[in-house]
C-alpha cells in the first residue's frame, strides 16, 4: 500500500464519510490542529513511564482526539452517519475532564504567579500541548457544527493540560517541609 494518493494535489482533501474540501477549509484547519495537539500529546507521553497514571491519561486524551477528529471532517450533510462517543463528541466528554481536572488540583499547591513553562521536560511538553489545544479550539469555532460539544471540549482540555503540567512540575519539586514539625 502506498502512503501517497495524488487526489490532495487539487488542493482538496476527502471528509470522512465522502465529500472533499478546500485543505484552507475551516474544517481541515480545525483538524490539523487537532492533529498536532495529538501530537503535541505524544510527546508528554514520550517522557512518561509506560503504564503510568499519566501515560494512561495521555494515551485517553489522545483517543478522545480521534473522535474529534472524525467529528469535525464530516460534511454537515453527513452527520447523521457519527456515533456518540465514537465519532461525535458528547456532553459526558467533556463533562468527564471536569473531576480529573479536580482530583489534580489537589495534588500540588497553585502557583502564586505567572507560571513559566520548562521546570521540567513533561510539564514543558504538556504546556506546548495546552497552546495547540487552543490554537484547535479557536479553529474549532469556525468548523464546528451547532450544538457539536468540539469547543467545550477543548476549552475544557486545555485547562486540564494547564493542570497536568502543574501537576508534573510539582511532581518534580522536592517535599515542603511540615511547618508544624
Amino acid at each position: 500500500m502506498k502512503i501517497y494518493t495524488r487526489k490532495g494535489d487539487d488542493g482538496t482533501t476527502g471528509l470522512l464519510y465522502g465529500g472533499r474540501v478546500g485543505k484552507d477549509s475551516p474544517a481541515t484547519t480545525a483538524c490539523g490542529d487537532v492533529d498536532e495537539a495529538q501530537a503535541a500529546l505524544g510527546l508528554a507521553r514520550a517522557t512518561a513511564e509506560r503504564g503510568s497514571e499519566l501515560d494512561e491519561l495521555v494515551v485517553g486524551l489522545q483517543r478522545d482526539l480521534w473522535v474529534l477528529m472524525a467529528e469535525v471532517s464530516t460534511g454537515p450533510d453527513r452527520r447523521d452517519r457519527l456515533v456518540a462517543g465514537r465519532t461525535l463528541v458528547t456532553a459526558d466528554m467533556v463533562e468527564r475532564l471536569e473531576p480529573l481536572i479536580d482530583d489534580l488540583t489537589t495534588r500540588f499547591d497553585p502557583p502564586t504567579e505567572f507560571v513559566l513553562p520548562g521546570q521540567t521536560p513533561t510539564a514543558a511538553a504538556l504546556d506546548l500541548a495546552r497552546t495547540v489545544v487552543r490554537r484547535a479550539e479557536r479553529s474549532a469555532v469556525a468548523a464546528a457544527a451547532a450544538g457539536s460539544h468540539v469547543v467545550p471540549y477543548l476549552n475544557r482540555l486545555s485547562d486540564l493540560l494547564w493542570t497536568m503540567a502543574r501537576w508534573q512540575e510539582g511532581r518534580a519539586m522536592p517535599a515542603r517541609p511540615d511547618p508544624q514539625e
